[in-house]
């Protein structure tokens, strides 16, 4: 009877945010609309052109063979850690314009970003998503990327990093994707999972649940990717160098204020957050500030944001908060998914032996290939992600 209701509830979360004569619906909860496409001259002007705004780091993608579809869709997922409260999610399926109908899915986790819309189904705010679009998508494969709980169509608070969460919003895009997939008549030739930053989290944390369900997964690759959020944290505060980005700041209020609401931890922000700052900090968690507003008015050290004992209790890692970024580390388990992890010199986000972790771990562990791979001496956060994404397709092809 619970579970009865659970669903009834959650389809009238999409059947109510919606108009039906826009969405095509194909499941209970899951509906999809057309958002437009991406020529092949579009496709290529965003692997050289947007790449190039994007960042400097130089790096030549093979011009895209077919057109995009671009679909919008809205499926309906719970919250485990506030006892499966059904919610509505969104996010995107991208579709090779191409006469075959058995194609290879890539699931792209999105790295992190400080508005409710820079998400994948909202392609021409998220540079990241156009880029995988133009050179996954632009070459055969069927691109689906969820915005997470929080994000795009979602009304709740970001759930950044909240592992349940984030793993459920991932797999109920999947099962989204094949519905949808399935109305058009394309039958899924094998899934692979790529990630960014935050999204490499995310995909970790993804592909370890699908591995448990013994869901198959071809191949996957991360860049950059934060797989002990205890050490990556710990580093930012108390061990931080010249090459640190500004915003890292901005990460770190999003934990606080994440985890004080999905992991019933009411107070954590205060507790963390100089006094004189929260204000400001709880606006930004909110989105009712960016970081463009909220950057003049916090420190910019870490060190100088959060209090004094902090770095104390960061040390002993025995509270409550930083208890469950060590619970929430993405590698210890052993893998049996072939996986590339790459990684920069001067990342400015994620240090070399935080993005590499899970390579030494997988090997000790007798799992399957892990392999490092270099981005480069000049290869930055940004940098890591450009190269990723370029020599992923060709493993990725090596796996089919």
């Amino acid at each position: 009877m619970r579970q009865t209701l659970l669903f009834v509830m959650a389809f009238m979360l999409v059947a109510c945010s919606v108009g039906a004569a826009d969405y095509k619906s194909v499941s209970t909860g899951v509906r999809y609309t057309h958002l437009g496409d991406y020529s092949v001259e579009r496709l290529n002007r965003i692997l050289t052109t947007e790449v190039a705004a994007f960042s400097s780091f130089k790096v030549q993608y093979p011009q895209a063979a077919n057109a995009v579809s671009l679909y919008k869709v809205q499926y309906t997922t719970v919250i485990p850690e506030l006892g499966n409260k059904p919610t509505l999610a969104s996010g995107l399926v991208a579709v090779p314009q191409t006469a075959q109908k058995k194609l290879p899915v890539v699931s792209y986790q999105h790295g992190t970003v400080f508005t409710r819309t820079a998400v994948p189904s909202r392609p021409e705010e998220s540079d990241e998503t156009r880029i995988v679009t133009a050179q996954m998508a632009g070459n055969g494969y069927v691109v689906i990327a969820a915005d997470y709980i929080g994000k795009g169509d979602s009304d709740e608070p970001d759930s950044y990093m909240v592992r349940e969460a984030t793993i459920q919003a991932c797999m109920d895009m999947l099962f989204a994707a094949r519905a949808v997939l399935a109305d058009m008549g394309i039958e899924e030739e094998g899934l692979y999972l790529s990630g960014w930053s935050q999204g490499s989290w995310s995909t970790q944390q993804f592909r370890h649940r699908l591995e448990s369900l013994n869901m198959p997964v071809k191949a996957a690759a991360t860049a950059a990717t934060p797989a002990d959020l205890y050490l990556l944290l710990t580093r930012w505060i108390n061990n931080p160098t010249a090459l640190d980005a500004v915003w890292l700041a901005g990460s770190v209020i999003l934990f606080t204020h994440s985890y004080a609401y999905y992991y019933d931890m009411p107070g954590l922000p205060q507790t963390v957050i100089k006094p004189e700052y929260e204000a400001a900090c709880r606006d930004f968690y909110a989105n009712k500030t960016g970081w463009e507003q909220l950057q003049p008015q916090i420190p910019g050290k870490i060190a100088d944001l959060v209090q004094k004992d902090v770095v104390a209790r960061s040390s002993a890692g025995m509270d409550a908060f930083f208890r469950r970024l060590r619970e929430n580390q993405a590698f210890m388990w052993r893998s049996v998914t072939p996986c590339r992890y790459y990684y920069g010199k001067v990342d400015e986000v994620m240090p070399p032996y935080v993005a590499t972790l899970a390579v030494g771990y997988t090997e000790a562990a007798g799992g399957a290939q892990a392999e490092a791979v270099y981005a480069g001496d000049v290869a930055d956060h940004r940098g890591a992600f450009l190269y990723g994404v370029k020599d992923q397709k060709d493993f990725f092809d090596s796996k089919r």
